[in-house]
């Protein structure tokens, strides 16, 4: 639903973010167009199985990055010991191959939603939790914001949003390889979202907002140039976005914290929570209590099914530089 994007960012892949400047002024190489037109190729292959097969695919390519590729393995090993330090080592593997695996189909499942149409992601849920909060807050005309994270398939929560016909813009970050850039956003708004990048969010989102449209953020990765905050996840201080804090203080937009998850049978469950807004006057407090508040949210969700997070991002990478050695990146 956001700036990476379930609600809407570019599903995780081996091209390298950057930011939307250099994007535009770098025209698309020989190699972009090569790496282009084989994810194309192999769409076009996934497309014609069925969707279960196909994201069964996608699992399958995903174990292949714990093993026997290994990529960032270690990662992924240290930092789901460290957030869950009551799992024996044969948990933590088990939890870091459902990681990969989980991964693996969140990618095939992005990039397949265009073939679905919206009615086709729509079938995709099994059900909708809290979907009259998310009515509630539209009622009150002062537009949206959602918060999420990368868990579960944050792409396929925002195109169900969108798909429902709620008007929604999703902070994304651009992709290195114009053309992937190029597709990923074409992709997105036929179904229904428009897509922002992150350099231009400080300027449209308080005029989304004030057009009653609801707007996304992925809100998990710290990322340098992004306003950000420390607050405490699982225990360690990492560096979050306060994007969605800032605006929904300075213009009065109701938040939700918003997951969609995978379960067993391949289908989804979405899930709106309002995240409490209290302003005090002190701003900067106030904005570092909100961007807690849908940390804690998401940090109560990934407990409840660590296999579905993205744990191959270093979430403690940058820290304050007086943090205990005990509490510093594991």
């Amino acid at each position: 639903m956001g700036a990476s994007a379930p609600l809407h960012s570019a599903p995780p892949s081996a091209a390298a973010e950057v930011s939307p400047v250099d994007r535009e002024r770098a025209a698309p190489t020989a190699a972009h167009r090569a790496e282009y037109y084989a994810l194309r190729a192999a769409l076009a292959g996934l497309d014609r199985l069925s969707w279960r097969r196909a994201t069964a695919i996608g699992a399958r390519l995903g174990r292949l990055g714990y093993a026997p590729f290994g990529i960032r393995r270690e990662v992924v090993e240290r930092q789901i010991a460290a957030a869950f330090p009551e799992f024996d080592a044969a948990r933590v593997r088990q939890v870091a191959v459902a990681s990969f695996e989980s991964l693996g189909r969140t990618t095939v499942e992005a990039a397949l939603l265009p073939s679905l149409g919206k009615k086709g992601v729509l079938d995709l849920f099994e059900r909708v939790d809290g979907w009259d909060v998310l009515e509630a807050a539209r009622a009150e005309g002062k537009g949206v914001i959602i918060v999420t994270g990368h868990l579960g398939n944050w792409e396929i929560g925002g195109s169900y949003v969108a798909a429902r016909g709620v008007p929604i813009d999703g902070i994304a970050r651009g992709m290195a390889n114009p053309l992937f850039d190029r597709y990923l956003t074409e992709t997105r708004e036929r179904l229904g979202m428009r897509i922002v990048h992150d350099a231009d969010a400080v300027r449209r989102t308080p005029r989304a907002l004030r057009q009653g449209r609801a707007v996304a953020f992925l809100a998990d990765q710290g990322a340098l140039g992004l306003a950000s905050t420390y607050v405490p996840f699982f225990g360690r201080l990492a560096k979050t976005p306060r994007g969605p804090a800032v605006f929904a203080l300075r213009l009065g937009a109701p938040t939700l914290f918003a997951v969609s998850l995978r379960q067993p049978n391949g289908r989804f469950v979405l899930t709106f929570e309002r995240v409490p807004i209290v302003d005090t006057g002190d701003r900067e407090r106030d904005v570092d209590a909100t961007v807690t508040r849908y940390t804690q949210a998401l940090e109560a969700w990934v407990r409840r099914v660590p296999e579905q997070y993205f744990w191959q991002h270093r979430r403690w990478r940058h820290q304050p530089p007086d943090t205990p050695a005990h509490l510093r990146e594991p």
